[in-house]
């Protein structure tokens, strides 16, 4: 069993910054890829940016120049630093992973990220 548990959401300024947290836990050798989505009410879960094992990232382009992925291979666990965060609809992260033991990606639950004044 897999766990991915997010940490790191809460209300902020526009113009602050939040730095969400991925752990991932359970019958892990190896992850793969780790990416974080968000998804705001009533619309599509979109993916915002992606790191591989080797840490080679991707970025949506809304967010390229504010936000940064990265990861510890040997905690299991990915970030978000989110900076210079703009006034938007609140939206749930959520983190994902692959996991090569089952080849199955895996999601956390979520956590709440609201930019307002």
């Amino acid at each position: 069993q897999v766990q991915l548990v997010e940490s790191g959401g809460g209300l902020v300024q526009p113009g602050g910054s939040l730095r969400l947290s991925c752990a991932a836990s359970g019958t892990i050798f190896s992850i793969d890829a780790m990416d974080w989505f968000r998804q705001a009410p009533g619309k599509q879960r979109e993916l915002v940016a992606g790191i591989t094992h080797a840490s080679g990232t991707h970025y949506t382009d809304s967010v390229k120049g504010r936000f940064t992925i990265s990861r510890d291979n040997a905690k299991n666990t990915v970030y978000l630093q989110m900076n210079s965060l703009k006034p938007e609809a609140p939206a749930v992260y959520f983190c994902r992973a692959f996991i090569l033991a089952t080849s199955r990606y895996y999601w956390g639950q979520g956590t709440q990220v609201t930019v307002s004044s």
